[in-house]
């Protein structure tokens, strides 16, 4: 249960500080003393939104303390976030002047999300204005979820519903790649088969190119080497018989001194070195031919390859083999998406027909808890005034998976017999909605396990006999659980098991707010008060009385 709330620097208070105990917890002042702006600070503590222009003081930080009292049960929460556990754990939120704020659970600072997610399990703050959510299919399903058996089988299902919701994602994603990659895909495979065909890896750009110009000059060279053949072999002016002649001379010299033997060594593999050559040149000009077909075909390859640079704005055979390989991998990634897709839409049947199987079971404890829902609802409206009021709720198929199943929920209402039940948010009355509205709290705190809601202003609107009964509710309600209320109704007022005011006044010059806890007399006085309004008489003394009793 919350047990303490300090507030500092926050709106209109400068510092504030009350215990509070379990029971009904009762709230009273004038419109515009503050009452709302405690409210607000607690909403800190569940993690909401932050504002600077809260701060009073805009040269100290603004804080807003809560303290709870917690059992064991919550130990695993704080296990897991690496929290240190205190039967007395205290929440609080810093606003600092710059507009920045922090989070603490027992002084370990911790994310707004940690912070939540502790806070929705302690403390729930229903305001007159949330009275709206009656006509929200959402908080419809919760509340029929929490009278039945589907806690525990609602929280896997969603759970099992996002991760549906993610393959789902995942899908189109993937479809959407492959869609936009098939659009250039055609162009991206002539592209390849163009490089495929010229076997980048076999070819060798020098060797055809010295292949082509050799075609191209053969006529060339052939006369050139017949030329040289010519002159060299020409018999007795030749160039080999004039050689001839040496290499016997001087063998002739090397054999009357011993000296000139190196030099004959030498002149002699001279020679045969010689003789292999012109015989090499005599091969190479008789077998140069020149073909026609050889010389289109090398000047093909070339001008493909020439092609292939000037279209993909290269200059070698290196940098066309790595576009090659990178269109390659591109069409492997398609192959690949293919079979992501394949594999994401078998997931995605075998995760609907999970969906479909929880969703059923979700429906079916939902229809069996519907009558006793309408029964113990129309009882208590019938305790708070509606005596004639009647509720429906419908379950319709729905054509996909939503968050709470697969069907769609509709609250059916009417206040007055004769007439046939129409939709809440176009039946109800503003005066209904806050007693339809207590009468589902109730009914939830019933089967919630959170030990402090916070009802304000929710019995606005009524008076007499009802505002007795409405105090007769919530009185019932805080048996089980710590119920604070803020209201103006001394039919309520009068239950309370602790009752404080919320005051406005000056001190030093500066508007104020604070909340003081009231003694016997006192909360008979404030019940006075809230009988005959700013001048209290002896019959609401009186009454006021009667109804502490």
């Amino acid at each position: 249960m919350l047990s303490r709330i300090f507030i500092q620097n926050f709106a209109l208070i400068d510092s504030l500080e009350i215990t509070l105990d379990k029971g009904l917890q009762v709230i009273t002042g004038e419109t515009g003393a503050g009452k709302s702006i405690i409210l607000g600070a607690l909403r800190l503590i569940l993690g909401e939104r932050a504002d600077s222009k809260s701060i009073q003081s805009s040269e100290t930080k603004s804080i807003v303390e809560a303290e709870f009292i917690v059992n064991e049960s919550f130990k695993n929460f704080f296990d897991e976030n690496d929290l240190d556990f205190e039967i007395n754990t205290v929440i609080r939120r810093e606003i600092l002047p710059t507009g920045k704020s922090r989070a603490f659970i027992n002084d370990v600072p911790v994310t707004l999300e940690i912070l939540k997610k502790l806070s929705e399990k302690l403390i729930d703050i229903h305001s007159q204005f949330e009275t709206s959510n009656l006509f929200d299919e959402e908080y419809q399903f919760r509340m029929i979820d929490g009278l039945s058996k589907n806690k525990t089988l609602i929280v896997n299902y969603q759970q099992d519903f996002s991760a549906y919701k993610k393959l789902v994602r995942e899908l189109d994603q993937y479809r959407k790649q492959l869609s936009e990659g098939n659009k250039e895909n055609d162009y991206k495979v002539f592209l390849l088969e163009e490089l495929l065909e010229v076997n980048l890896d076999e070819f060798d750009l020098e060797d055809v190119q010295h292949q082509l110009s050799k075609q191209e000059n053969a006529e060339t060279i052939i006369e050139n080497l017949s030329l040289i053949f010519n002159k060299i072999d020409q018999e007795e002016i030749g160039l080999l018989d004039s050689m001839l002649e040496v290499k016997n001379r001087l063998a002739k010299v090397a054999t009357l001194s011993h000296e000139y033997s190196r030099l004959n060594q030498r002149f002699e593999e001279t020679f045969v070195e010689f003789k292999d050559l012109l015989f090499d040149l005599q091969n190479e000009a008789e077998k140069m031919e020149t073909s026609p077909e050889v010389l289109s075909e090398l000047s093909s390859q070339l001008n493909k390859i020439n092609s292939l640079f000037l279209k993909h704005k290269v200059n070698s055979i290196e940098e066309l083999k790595e576009i090659r390989n990178e269109i390659q991998n591109e069409q492997t990634g398609f192959a690949e998406l293919e079979l992501l897709i394949d594999q994401t839409e078998k997931k995605i049947k075998i995760a609907a027909e999970q969906l479909t199987k929880a969703s059923t079971e979700l429906s079916q404890n939902r229809k069996k808890e519907i009558p006793n829902f309408i029964k113990k609802t129309e009882k208590l409206l019938n305790q708070l005034g509606l005596e004639k009021a009647k509720i429906e709720v419908q379950l319709a198929d729905a054509d996909t998976f939503t968050n709470f199943g697969k069907e769609n929920i509709q609250l059916l209402f009417q206040a007055n017999s004769g007439f046939p039940l129409k939709p809440i948010q176009t039946a109800i009355s503003g005066g209904e909605r806050s007693r339809v509205m207590l009468s589902i709290k109730k009914l939830m705190a019933e089967n919630a396990e959170l030990p402090t809601l916070i009802l304000d202003e929710i019995d606005t609107g009524v008076s007499g006999k009802v505002a007795e009964e409405i105090g007769n509710v919530m009185k019932d309600m805080s048996e089980n659980m710590q119920l604070i209320v803020i209201s103006h109704l001394a039919q309520v007022a009068a239950k309370g098991n602790n009752n404080y005011k919320v005051i406005k006044r000056e001190v030093n010059g500066k508007t104020q707010s604070t909340i003081i806890p009231l003694n016997h007399d006192e909360k008979l006085q404030e019940i006075a008060q809230l009988l005959s309004g700013s001048k209290i008489t002896d019959a609401a003394i009186s009454q006021a009385k009667e109804l502490m009793k």
